[in-house]
């Protein structure tokens, strides 16, 4: 006999997750990890300090893949506190490029400061110089059925 699934089990919540120290930053970056974006869709705006980007991330976190297909879902990451942005091995003359992030990590600097390195496939990277840590990663639509219709393959 099986038990059937009980409403807590079902709930779909979107994800709202800030990280202001590294060991927050490890849960983002893994939830972040495979989330392909359009290069069009990076935001730099050096007067207000901050960097987004509006990523199809995979939904690591959905404890219903045995019921239904893999999904993917709509995300902004920001990234406030930024002094700079720089970046390596992207064509940014390029409009139509899609890149995928592999993973987050904050470098630490003195008194607070660092850098938060964005690591892309294809070596490419994006490096940002933040005054302090501050990410958040905030679901913005519905979960849509991957369109590869697979789960990322990736090595923890």
């Amino acid at each position: 006999m099986t038990d059937d699934a009980t409403f807590e089990e079902g709930r779909e919540a979107p994800v709202n997750l800030g990280a202001m120290d590294p060991e927050d930053l490890q849960v983002i970056s893994s939830l972040v990890q495979d989330a392909v974006f359009p290069i069009t869709e990076m935001t730099w705006r050096s007067g207000e300090g901050r960097f987004a980007l509006l990523l199809n991330r995979f939904r690591w976190e959905d404890q219903g893949q045995s019921r239904h297909a893999p999904e993917r879902v709509q995300s902004v990451l920001a990234v406030d506190n930024v002094l700079r942005v720089a970046s390596q091995g992207i064509d940014r003359s390029d409009k139509g490029t899609i890149l995928s992030l592999l993973s987050i990590e904050f470098q630490p600097g003195e008194e607070g400061t660092g850098y938060l390195l964005l690591t892309l496939a294809g070596d490419g990277a994006l490096r940002l110089e933040v005054e302090a840590l501050e990410v958040t990663l905030k679901d913005v639509t519905r979960p849509y059925r991957a369109p590869s219709g697979k789960t990322p393959e990736h090595g923890d």
